[in-house]
């Protein structure tokens, strides 16, 4: 007679991740819906949907989805420009846009992308991330622009400073951020808790206990919160701005997703990610979430590492995870009430604090200064301009930074007095470096013959190759002899051409 642990022998150390994991997204989810300009249930929603529909998809076994601080910024934009109406269609139609990805197969792709435009893009969230969050813990209202929140963080100290209650939800707020990172210091068992979750109960009961004068959570009820998009909103999708925003929705947490998929396959031994399974996990989950009105989710790797790190085995621990979501949400939703609103901006200071890459940033200057400033530029430009925006001028930056590199070629002139003089070629001769070859070649004697050996080239464009005629004719012109250009090929091996 089977039993349940026969039938799935790793059910124990399933079930204790998912309480781990449990802990760990619950505050999570209620601070990146409050930071993200919705009521703090819709959070809960996507945690569930992203345990119990994503997590029971094929793709990657032990990473866990859920609303990231990673899009924070980007769903704070579009439901401050379009309405949170509107929110449902765009995590709707990304959810579409993942599927459809997914189901041509370019899930491997975003394997291709540049590691530091990624974390450039991370670093100018995590930015703008903390510039916002140190608003809403003194309980004040933050300007609308990245640059805006960053330029006037001076004021907002001074005008923090004059006021009791706005020292006072400070002070929660530092707490907060204090207790987090002191509290991966404790020794177990106390350790084994979250620290997430234990700074902001204990956030909250110091507010209770004291009487402190701090805004909390706004309760609207989890049946209240889930509002389906109607037709009505269904009409953006004619605006070309609001196709950018569900693109750039799609991109970003598709990257997020697949890129934290590689790092949690490095943290166990178990059967490794299926890209494009795990990109149409992600869609159906955003499809689900944009029916419901939800915010959308990606792949998160603290959940994923907290995942992995309390032992689960198979994909049963974030099911359910997502299982215990639900319950919290349907039987304990007057709890958020009591959660002071600067724990939860403490809690995403400190979240954003971990997207920007300090250490890597300076290994990458020190090996590679190039990455270095695509990653710098990156997220700059998504802290003075938009999300969107910023990525794409590092994309740009990167491609452009990779041609350079990719066009590198090298000209050695040997000339020894009598004879010809002997150029060569080597590396790869494109247009970048055009202007270069042929400031060489024309400041050779006119008079004297020249022989052009390409054989050392990897790679010669049209437009050098054409570049390279015309002058071996003008340098032919002048009565000296025709330039003797050896031209090898991977085919034919070294030929000698004469160009008249």
């Amino acid at each position: 007679m089977s039993t349940p642990l026969s039938r799935f022998p790793h059910l124990r150390q399933d079930f204790a991740a998912s309480l781990v994991v449990f802990l760990v997204a619950l505050p999570l989810c209620v601070g990146v819906a409050v930071a993200s300009g919705v009521p703090a249930e819709l959070g809960l929603v996507t945690g569930i949907v992203g345990g119990l529909v994503t997590g029971m998809l094929p793709g990657s076994s032990l990473q866990v989805s859920g609303p990231a601080a990673g899009l924070t910024v980007l769903v704070f934009e579009a439901v401050d420009t379009y309405g949170l109406p509107a929110l449902g269609v765009i995590v709707l139609a990304t959810g579409v846009l993942q599927l459809v990805m997914g189901a041509l197969r370019l899930g491997r792709w975003f394997r291709a992308m540049s590691i530091s435009v990624i974390e450039g893009m991370l670093a100018g969230i995590g930015l703008v991330l903390i510039a916002g969050q140190l608003y809403a813990a003194a309980g004040l209202e933050a300007p609308d622009s990245g640059l805006g929140k960053v330029t006037g963080l001076p004021g907002a100290a001074l005008d923090a400073l004059g006021s009791t209650e706005a020292l006072a939800s400070a002070g929660v707020a530092a707490g907060t951020v204090a207790v987090m990172v002191l509290w991966r210091r404790m020794p177990r068992p106390a350790g084994a808790v979250p620290g997430a979750l234990t700074a902001v109960l204990l956030a909250t009961a110091v507010t209770l206990a004291f009487g402190m004068p701090v805004a909390t959570v706004e309760v609207r009820g989890l049946f209240d919160s889930v509002q389906p998009p109607g037709a009505d909103a269904f009409g953006a999708l004619a605006g070309i701005g609001f196709l950018g925003t569900i693109l750039a929705f799609a991109l970003i947490s598709s990257a997020e997703s697949l890129f934290s998929a590689a790092a949690v396959d490095r943290l166990h031994t178990g059967p490794p990610t299926r890209y494009n399974s795990e990109l149409m996990a992600q869609g159906a989950g955003n499809t689900v979430c944009g029916l419901l009105g939800a915010l959308p989710m990606t792949a998160v790797i603290v959940r994923s590492s907290a995942n992995v790190r309390a032992g689960a085995r198979t994909k049963a621990s974030r099911v359910l995870h997502g299982v215990w979501l639900l319950l919290f949400a349907a039987l304990l939703p007057s709890a958020l009430a009591l959660i002071p609103l600067p724990a939860l901006a403490g809690i995403l200071i400190h979240a954003g604090w971990k997207l920007i890459p300090f250490r890597e940033l300076g290994a990458l200057w020190r090996a590679h200064r190039g990455e270095a400033l695509v990653l710098v530029v990156t997220a700059v430009s998504i802290v003075t301009v938009n999300m969107f925006e910023g990525v794409l001028i590092g994309l740009a930056l990167s491609v452009a930074k990779t041609a350079w590199e990719a066009s590198h070629s090298r000209v050695e002139v040997r000339d020894e007095g009598a004879g010809p003089v002997r150029v060569h070629l080597s590396g790869n001769a494109t247009f970048l470096r055009l202007p270069r070859i042929l400031d060489v070649l024309e400041s050779l004697p006119r008079d004297r013959p020249v022989e052009l050996d390409l054989t050392g080239l990897h790679h010669l464009d049209h437009a050098c190759r054409t570049a390279l005629g015309h002058w071996a004719e003008r340098h032919g012109a002048t009565g000296t002899p025709p330039v003797k250009l050896t031209d090898g090929t991977p085919d034919e091996g070294s030929t000698a051409v004469t160009v008249p």
